[in-house]
């Protein structure tokens, strides 16, 4: 070993410490990029630091007399505010404590990940609200155009119908801030810098659709529809600079669905709608038992509602 160090015009020793030297640099090279650790790295922690936290959360509720007694008792096919709110509670606590610990790794802030904070409920929020009410409402229309949509009775007195409202609109503000900052928020804001925007957005509205299909009386189309909402929610975020608009959007286009026009949302009648609606007609038209984001009229509201996106948000505020 001497004698090729010397033959080679190296010290002795040297040429171990410069292959040591290369190695650990190939190393640093496949785990770290100019910007820290890279994308596909820090990803990876964030999925299985969630992994680690929903089963810990897990686990604890299982130990806690009386709450994994009630949870299991709960029937799958009827859809509760008590229900949706304790779930979504799991899993919005799990991805804001992983979050929180991704900040101190990536030295990032909530504001990196499209969420600033200071604009909790604020403006874009509040314009996100009407916008996908308005867009659940379209589709019905054109369902009910072709006779395939009926309001009926109010199901609801005004007291109930408040509490129920009230309810339902916290449960899907939660449904819509744990699905929006998950992937429009970190994922997205994560993946597309090294990707790039718009492929980063696509990989993860399939995978958005695709997790759908684990709902119960979910099909196909239905998890179609809900990639291409990802596809419009991520757009919005392209256009308006964060995820507020689309966490609104999301959680009224949910809220309308499922308790205001009392419709079906992935199979599951809401136990406290307001009306006792009713669909009849081809699955095509009415979308079956998945519900209107199974219709076909579904995919044009979502193409309307990006082109009223792209006039009302001209500027592009996210590359």
């Amino acid at each position: 070993m001497s004698i090729e160090g010397e033959a080679s015009g190296l010290p002795v020793g040297a040429g171990e410490v410069h292959a040591a030297g290369t190695q650990r640099r190939a190393t640093q090279n496949f785990f770290m990029g100019p910007n820290g650790i890279r994308a596909g790295w820090r990803l990876l922690i964030f999925l299985l630091l969630m992994f680690a936290c929903l089963s810990a959360e897990g686990f604890t509720l299982k130990h806690i007399p009386g709450v994994d007694a009630w949870f299991k008792a709960q029937d799958r096919n009827v859809f509760t505010p008590a229900n949706a709110i304790f779930s979504e509670s799991i899993l919005l606590f799990g991805l804001l404590v992983v979050t929180a610990v991704m900040t101190l790794i990536e030295k990032r802030t909530y504001a990196d990940y499209y969420l600033p904070l200071s604009q909790f409920l604020g403006k874009r929020f509040w314009q996100g609200v009407p916008y996908g009410f308005a867009m659940l409402s379209l589709l019905l229309v054109l369902i009910a155009a072709f006779h395939g949509f009926s309001l009926g009775s109010v199901a609801l007195s005004g007291g109930d119908a408040l509490k129920f409202g009230a309810l339902y609109g916290i449960a899907f503000l939660m449904v819509g801030l744990f699905e929006e900052f998950s992937f429009r928020g970190y994922m997205q804001s994560t993946l597309g810098p090294g990707i790039g925007f718009w492929p980063a957005a696509i990989v993860l509205s399939i995978l958005f659709g695709a997790i759908h299909l684990n709902n119960l009386g979910e099909a196909w189309f239905g998890a179609a529809m809900a990639g291409s909402f990802g596809i419009l929610a991520a757009f919005s975020l392209r256009r308006t600079g964060n995820i507020w608009f689309p966490i609104g959007m999301h959680a009224a286009w949910d809220w309308a669905e499922t308790f205001f026009y009392s419709v079906p949302d992935s199979g599951i009648l809401a136990k406290g709608h307001l009306f006792n609606s009713t669909f009849q007609g081809p699955t095509w038209l009415t979308g079956g038992k998945v519900g209107p984001e199974g219709s076909v009229f579904a995919f044009l509201v979502l193409i309307i509602g990006g082109v009223g996106i792209h006039f009302i948000f001209p500027k592009k505020l996210v590359s």
